[in-house]
């Protein structure tokens, strides 16, 4: 099962490709801390230090200005993640986060997909934020109990 998360943002797409994959940037919106720029075949390490949360992911697939793939979470419950981005001029770009490996089966299906939505869309709610107003203090102010 997947789940769909787009957001308009008025940069062109070069602009949020980088914001993603690079190191210095990506703090500004989402995690804390990224271990290296993502490229295909890499494994990055991640932290949320808000959440006291650690993880890698395993980057699959980069295409540069258009889409990111990675895998995360343990390989028992893995998830792919695509992050596509569409220009739609040369000043904005829709950005496309579809991510699959849910378990239609699971008692916790529902509450599982619509947590995850919650989360794409906080992401992508602090990432126009920074690229768009350069606010970078809405990261890791989500509270989930």
């Amino acid at each position: 099962m997947k789940n769909i998360t787009k957001f308009k943002i008025a940069k062109p797409a070069h602009e949020v490709f980088e914001a993603f994959v690079d190191p210095a940037k990506i703090g500004n919106f989402w995690f804390s801390t990224s271990s290296d720029r993502w490229e295909s075949g890499k494994t990055v390490a991640l932290t949320y230090k808000e959440y006291n949360a650690e993880l890698e992911i395993k980057v699959i697939n980069v295409v540069a200005d258009q889409k990111i793939v990675f895998k995360w979470g343990p390989v028992e419950d893995e998830h792919q993640v695509t992050i596509s981005l569409n220009d739609v001029d040369s000043s904005s770009t829709i950005i496309e986060v579809t991510e699959d490996g849910f378990d239609e089966n699971d008692p916790e299906f529902v509450h599982n997909l619509v947590d995850n939505k919650e989360g794409w869309v906080y992401m992508l709610t602090c990432l126009k934020g920074y690229l768009e107003n350069e606010v970078n203090t809405l990261r890791g102010a989500l509270v989930k109990e």
